[in-house]
């Protein structure tokens, strides 16, 4: 079903451009600031005569969901004005980027739906030089339907959405993978759907996609048969993927899964599974748990195209303390990291450069990790420790916690509070607070979106 919503315009104050020729019809792009495209005089080939990039100097737009509630707010970071808010079909709905930030993704598990908001943002490739637009954000018309759709993970200009499908009513898991270019044009994505349900999770890798097998309940090796036990390499053919191969090693429980620029890791109960691909074919082999763990699994990973090591996290299937640990998929091996979280974790991301590593605690703090070097191997270790709320945790908002989001074009990391209803601005670069945007509501998720730097995750 297609769903239509009023769209509202960026104030009247903004100069509005016309361009035409240039690859595609007419497009209304409404800039803060008049841009200036140098005109060398020379046609290169796209219709325009310009070689000069035509960039837009900003902080990007954060996508904001209203606590109980189906409203999306939208602002703008460069003064922290607040662009539009719109309705979703759902109430909190997980949200979330595109996989190259244009596009907000909001995901609606139990009810089989993911829709996708135009952030009005975006950057294009006209050969000779790059465009950048802005306009005003809209929800687009363009939607994916699938039975559960749980894990969604973006790799370099796609995103993966696995969707577990419904045992109940003998619906099979599937895969839908979309780019923003499909997304804008409103194009099939590309798709994989299996013989069975399964909480499983899929990594897209170029014209390939790494995801999990279920096998047969009774050769599983997974205690819980709904996890998988199992890794397919699946290849692109003519918009849907076929499986080429199936990875040796086994991987029971699989859960959690992450990519850097060279290997993919997927969290199983007895360690982590890691396949690298050599010429046409994959290889995987298992890195073992350590005794750090204490009968915790690494059942949620982090990578990063810039970072050597990936990030996992083990914790006990019922929550508490989490051990992170560093992998490094050319030893293969497993080491605890020097820094463990005093509090419970809510939330972990890489920063924009691969650089430093974030957790986000329930007491309030945001505790930044830097590499270094010891003994001729990079280690991670806590660099600063954030107090990013005045207010005592134990207000939180029942089902609510602290969230952020990271900048994909700078040092940036925005936290939301919602026990004091605002959304701070971290510099990564100072390690200090430098600006906050109040809020008349509680904010359950927040997203940045916009143009991200090249190698960006």
């Amino acid at each position: 079903m297609t769903h239509s919503f009023p769209l509202s315009l960026l104030a009247a104050s903004m100069s509005v451009l016309f361009l035409t020729g240039c690859g595609d019809a007419e497009t209304t792009i409404i800039e803060k600031d008049p841009i200036v495209g140098a005109d060398d005089g020379h046609d290169h080939g796209d219709g325009c005569n310009q070689s000069n990039d035509i960039l837009i100097d900003s902080k990007g737009r954060l996508a904001i969901t209203q606590a109980d509630s189906n409203m999306l707010h939208l602002f703008d970071l460069d003064d922290n004005s607040q662009l539009d808010s719109m309705s979703t079909v759902h109430n909190d709905m997980t949200l979330s980027a595109s996989a190259d930030f244009r596009f907000v993704t909001l995901k609606a598990r139990n009810q089989d739906l993911m829709q996708f908001v135009d952030s009005g943002f975006w950057r294009e490739d006209h050969g000779s030089h790059l465009h950048d637009f802005e306009q005003g954000p809209t929800m687009t018309s363009f939607e994916l339907t699938g039975s559960r759709p749980t894990h969604a993970i973006s790799h370099q200009g796609q995103l993966a959405i696995f969707n577990d499908g419904d045992a109940e009513n003998g619906i099979p898991a599937s895969v839908h993978v979309v780019t923003d270019n499909i997304i804008s044009t409103q194009g099939e994505p590309r798709s994989l759907t299996f013989a069975t349900n399964m909480h499983g999770v899929a990594e897209p890798r170029g014209e390939h996609l790494l995801a999990s097998i279920r096998r047969d309940d009774a050769e599983s090796t997974s205690a819980n048969k709904i996890l998988p036990d199992q890794v397919g390499v699946f290849h692109l053919h003519d918009g849907a993927y076929e499986l080429e191969q199936t990875l040796e090693t086994l991987c029971p429980n699989l859960h959690g899964a992450a990519q850097n620029q060279d290997y993919t890791a997927f969290g199983c109960s007895d360690g982590v599974l890691v396949a690298h691909q050599d010429n046409a074919q994959y290889e995987s082999v298992k890195i073992d748990n350590i005794p750090e763990l204490a009968g915790k699994r690494v059942g949620n990973l982090r990578g990063h195209v810039n970072a050597d090591a990936l990030i996992g996290i083990a914790s006990g299937h019922g929550g508490g303390p989490a051990t992170l640990v560093s992998l490094d998929p050319v030893a293969n091996t497993m080491q605890a990291l020097e820094w463990q979280p005093e509090a419970n974790p809510v939330g972990y991301a890489f920063s924009y450069d691969g650089e430093q590593f974030l957790v986000l605690d329930d007491q309030g703090y945001l505790n930044i990790l830097g590499l270094h070097t010891e003994g001729g191997s990079a280690h991670w270790e806590l660099a600063s420790r954030l107090d990013i709320s005045q207010q005592d945790p134990a207000t939180m908002p029942e089902g609510m916690s602290f969230t952020m989001t990271v900048a994909q074009n700078g040092k940036y990391v925005y936290v939301s509070d919602p026990i004091a209803q605002h959304i701070l601005h971290v510099s990564l670069a100072n390690m200090q607070i430098e600006g906050d945007i109040e809020l008349d509501f509680a904010p359950a998720a927040i997203a940045w979106v916009g143009v991200a730097e090249q190698d960006s995750e």
